[in-house]
Parts: C-alpha cells; sequence; structure tokens
C-alpha cells in the first residue's frame, strides 16, 4: 500500500483563521493567571529569606501569569517542512516552562505553607500546564468545546 504524503511549504502562505471563541478564551486564560497569581502572592512569606522563599514571592507568581498571558493557539503541534512532526508549545516558552516543571519539588521546602497550600500550588502549575499542552495538541477542540474554560474553573477552585 502506498501512503501519499501531502507536501509540506511554508506556513507564512496559509493566512491564519481564529477558531470562535478564541479571543474571548485567550483573555479567560490571561484573567484566569491573574487571580492565581494574586492568590499564591497573598499566601504566607517565608519566615527567612532564601531561594525558595524568592522563589514563592515573585518568581512563581510571575510564572504564572507570564505563561497565562502566553497561550497561543497557533503554537500548536505540526509538521515541519521536512515532514517531522514538532511538538507545539501552546505559546509557553522553555524557561517558563522550566519553572512550572519545578513547582512539584520546589513546594516542598516551602514548609511555613500548609500542605494544603502547597497542594494548591501544584494544582495550579499542573492546571497551566495542561492548558498549554490542550492548546498544543487540539486548539479548536480545546477552544470550541470549552476544555479550556473548565481548566480555569478548576484553576479558581484551587484558589478559593
Amino acid at each position: 500500500m502506498t501512503i501519499p504524503y501531502l507536501p509540506a511549504g511554508p506556513t507564512d502562505d496559509v493566512p491564519y483563521e481564529p477558531w470562535d471563541g478564541e479571543e474571548e478564551a485567550l483573555a479567560a486564560a490571561a484573567a484566569a493567571g491573574r487571580r492565581a497569581a494574586a492568590w499564591i502572592r497573598s499566601l504566607p512569606k517565608a519566615p527567612a529569606p532564601g531561594p525558595v522563599g524568592a522563589w514563592h514571592a515573585a518568581e512563581f507568581p510571575d510564572a504564572i501569569e507570564t505563561a497565562t498571558a502566553s497561550l497561543d493557539s497557533q503554537e500548536c503541534d505540526r509538521m515541519d517542512p521536512d515532514g517531522v512532526m514538532v511538538d507545539g508549545t501552546g505559546g509557553i516558552d522553555e524557561e517558563t516552562r522550566s519553572k512550572l516543571a519545578a513547582v512539584p519539588c520546589a513546594v516542598q521546602d516551602a514548609r511555613w505553607l500548609t500542605p494544603d497550600q502547597q497542594i494548591r500550588i501544584v494544582a495550579v502549575a499542573s492546571l497551566v500546564v495542561g492548558a498549554a499542552r490542550l492548546l498544543a495538541e487540539d486548539p479548536g477542540t480545546a477552544i470550541t468545546t470549552g476544555e479550556l474554560s473548565r481548566m480555569w474553573a478548576l484553576l479558581d477552585h484551587a484558589i478559593a
């Protein structure tokens, strides 16, 4: 059996058509990120200066805001011109993704926080990374069926 391959050409010649509700969905993502970052900043501060306290006070909430504000449905899984699959990022750059991936390890050293607060922090980071993955894998479905907005409902529950 012969499998025909579609020609891979530059993506510049294909105009981008936004999904129905995309602008609103991405605005909701940014708003959810701001709410989550404000909640993180409202948590108790570290009793003494240190790297985890600095991470908790600034780096982590900033990463949440950056990630949710930069979500992009155009950064989805795709095929490069040579026919190789490229994993999309959903709009989150590698540095921000790395900061969010460190959360489960770093949060355990935030001993001044309660276990409930710690697990909520892990949930927030997981939901933000998960939302980017949803956009990368299937942006149309994530936006038009409400999957992305359900992620923000879960995030709101985690920070409540």
